[in-house]
């Protein structure tokens, strides 16, 4: 488990409170394409979510990856793409808080804080995926500032941000080294919005994409300066592998303590389900993987804390604990019978987004290979 202090431990109470007696119960009407609603946003900026690694000094609390990685691991066990969303706003508002000038911070950050805006980081684009380098997106220096064009597509929160941090190449070359990361008001009208959808709902977390056309920026709206843009990009990366991992915890923790109780309650030829062998013998299986998982988890959220080099332990944990819930989580629907099928269950939200999972931040067999160089490769090395 996250090892945290105890007054972060009374703050994750409530947290998972929250995610237990609001969220869970609304979740089901997002699978339907609603979204969630304001007083959701509302009680989430009242819990200080968006606030969580924001210094003191900005209105943030100042708290640990830990807090953060055990609250996303809450919220995902009620529903991940709310999970998704929440964390992406804070994400920005973090940002914003280290690299921004006074005004930007006046003018943005009390409505993120809040929850009255949402925000997005914008990465991908509709050729370019785990391959950051290779993003087409340009920032051309002008008078006073930049214009940026370029399309960004399948980014958490697109749908309803109203302020997203943009990367692009700021360079004629496009290079890891000329990426720059730059804030952007989409509701500017060179930006256009669009909408994604696709067989998994993902209404709550409101998957989308937008395309830049001639959009001037003044030079305070290059937060992080290109050479060192794409470094940021990697650290927060490993961040964001090892909350993902957490959220699949999360999940997959839900579903054992829902199969749990069924099992108890339910009568199969004569007898409870859980004296069944072979019915229990699967669930422990699925506790057993979860307990791995949550250890690989927490070893990721302690070595950020403490400003290790995560990228192995974080891309292991997120490799782990995705496959865990690809593995299980169908498993356990399937234990409950037909009753798993009940919108008021979470499993189906969570098989699919389980697979979401596993793309963000990086492809299960993009991690794969992370962890081959940095681990045999990096032991042979050493000992050549």
């Amino acid at each position: 488990m996250i090892t945290l202090s105890p007054e972060e431990q009374k703050h994750l109470e409530l947290v998972q409170s929250f995610a237990r007696e609001a969220v869970a119960p609304a979740a089901a009407s997002w699978t339907r394409g609603q979204s969630p609603e304001p007083q959701i946003m509302a009680a989430a900026a009242e819990l200080g979510l968006f606030r969580l690694q924001v210094p003191a000094e900005d209105g943030g609390l100042g708290a640990s990856f830990s807090l953060k990685a055990a609250a996303c691991q809450a919220l995902a066990a009620a529903d991940f793409g709310l999970a998704m969303s929440l964390v992406n706003t804070h994400n920005v508002a973090a940002k914003l808080a280290a690299h921004g000038s006074t005004a930007l911070k006046k003018k943005h950050l009390p409505a993120l804080l809040w929850g009255q805006a949402h925000a997005c980081t914008a990465l991908t684009e509709p050729q370019a995926g785990s391959d950051v380098a290779a993003m087409q997106t340009r920032a051309v220096k002008s008078a006073g500032g930049w214009v940026l064009d370029g399309e960004k597509s399948w980014i958490t929160n697109a749908r309803n941000a109203s302020t997203a941090i943009v990367y692009a190449q700021c360079g004629d070359v496009s290079t890891s080294r000329t990426i720059g990361a730059f804030l952007v008001d989409l509701t500017a009208p060179e930006c256009r919005r669009s909408s994604i959808r696709s067989d998994f709902a993902q209404s709550s977390t409101g998957t989308g994409g937008f395309r830049m056309s001639c959009l001037h920026l003044p030079e305070e709206n290059l937060l992080v300066a290109p050479g060192e843009a794409f470094r940021a990009i990697m650290a927060e990366l490993n961040g964001a592998r090892a909350y993902v991992a957490a959220m699949c915890c999360g999940m997959l923790d839900s579903a054992l303590e829902i199969v749990s109780g069924y099992g108890k309650s339910r009568s199969s030829f004569g007898r409870a389900l859980a004296e069944h062998q072979m019915w229990r013998l699967q669930v422990a299986e699925a506790e057993t993987t979860l307990a791995a998982a949550q250890g690989l988890a927490a070893q990721a959220a302690a070595a950020i804390d403490a400003g290790s080099d995560a990228q192995l332990i974080s891309a292991q944990a997120k490799i782990f604990a995705v496959q865990a819930c690809k593995t299980h989580l169908p498993a356990m629907l399937h234990a409950m019978g037909a009753e798993g099928l009940n919108p008021e269950h979470p499993f189906a939200r969570h098989v699919g987004a389980a697979q979401i999972a596993g793309l963000v931040d990086g492809s299960t067999e993009m991690l794969l290979e992370r962890v081959a160089k940095l681990s045999r490769h990096a032991s042979l090395h050493k000992r050549s």
